[in-house]
């Protein structure tokens, strides 16, 4: 009996001063980390009065008006801006060195070393193959004499065309081997090719030039149409200085509401009482600003259409700072001395 007592009391004290030596462990660690919790906020707490005065001195204050978040928000943004400066640098050393957009060099054969003249849309349709072959004869050239424009005279030319309403049909097939040919085409996949889809097939043209080709100007023009290279070039070269030109043989006319009409406009009422269309270029040929064909593709999807392209062209330029250009030389009603274009 002694013996068991005795033992059970020597565990008893062993088990107290296990719980005594866990006691004083765990107070050792609370006190050391209350010390390195206290030293770090008191570490912290001098940085951020360190930062306080730093903007003090800076903005010329004896009392911080910001708080300390905002402080660093401050520093922050100053360093993105030297960061944002340093980009700015770079990219200018990288135009100078001739340099172009990534989505330029992804089609070798529409990338051009120096800026172009213009690029020239001819629009066409199915069942037009003598036009386009006449037009090759007259005054586009084709093979290598295309290319040797574009190289010295800076003028891409293309026919223009979309698909049929049941892609794969001979219709596409015909263009797609006439294309492999010639390679003068720019085929708009996206764009049912019908009379009535014509204003929208314009706009898509604009978008899809100014982002396969780097130029000053570009050009509209119809399947029917005579150019006279030369002095087209001459007249575009006489408006670089204009960042916003729209040059055209400018007119106006009647808005006709009879549906039996062949130039009715459904939106005529849109015109006002006098019904009369708006200062627009004749649709035979026409040219705008590279400022112009970007503000047309960034804007393609909020551009509305009327019945005809012409007057849909002019109306994505009003209310806008636009400098039309009335050129005598669009005026494609007879081949004038100097002329720019004749009606076949």
């Amino acid at each position: 009996m002694n013996s068991r007592g005795s033992s059970h009391r020597l565990s008893s004290s062993a088990s107290r001063f296990r719980n005594r030596i866990s006691f004083l462990m765990l107070s050792m660690f609370a006190t050391m980390a209350s010390f390195y919790v206290a030293g770090r906020l008191w570490q912290d707490a001098e940085n951020r009065v360190h930062l306080i005065n730093e903007l003090d001195k800076r903005i010329g204050q004896g009392k911080s008006a910001v708080s300390v978040d905002d402080t660093l928000k401050i520093i922050s943004c100053r360093e993105r801006q030297k960061k944002l400066a340093s980009l700015y640098v770079e990219l200018e050393k990288v135009r100078q060195e001739g340099f172009v957009p990534k989505h330029l060099t992804e089609n070798s054969e529409t990338l051009s070393k120096k800026k172009l003249l213009a690029v020239i849309g001819i629009v066409t349709s199915f069942g037009r193959k003598n036009n386009r072959n006449a037009i090759r004869k007259a005054w586009m050239s084709t093979g290598a004499a295309l290319q040797k424009l574009e190289e010295e005279k800076g003028i891409v030319i293309r026919f223009v065309i979309g698909r049929s309403a049941n892609q794969g049909v001979s219709l596409d097939g015909e263009i797609d081997s006439e294309n492999e040919q010639t390679k003068d085409f720019i085929i708009l996949n996206d764009r049912v090719e019908a009379p009535e889809e014509q204003a929208k097939k314009i706009k898509l043209f604009f978008s899809h030039a100014v982002d396969h080709w780097d130029a000053e100007f570009y050009a509209k023009v119809n399947d029917d149409i005579y150019i006279n290279i030369d002095a087209l070039g001459a007249v575009l070269s006489s408006h670089l200085d204009q960042n916003r030109a729209y040059i055209g043989c400018m007119k106006s006319g009647e808005v006709f509401s009879q549906p039996s009409h062949k130039w009715y406009e459904p939106d005529w009422w849109k015109f006002g009482d006098g019904k009369s269309y708006f200062r627009h270029a004749s649709g035979e040929i026409f040219a705008i600003s590279q400022a112009l064909a970007q503000f047309i593709s960034i804007n393609r999807l909020f551009l509305r259409t009327f019945s005809h392209d012409d007057v849909s062209a002019g109306s994505w330029f009003i209310g806008l700072d636009v400098k039309h250009v009335d050129e005598g030389k669009f005026c494609c009603s007879s081949w004038s001395s100097g002329a720019v274009c004749a009606a076949a």
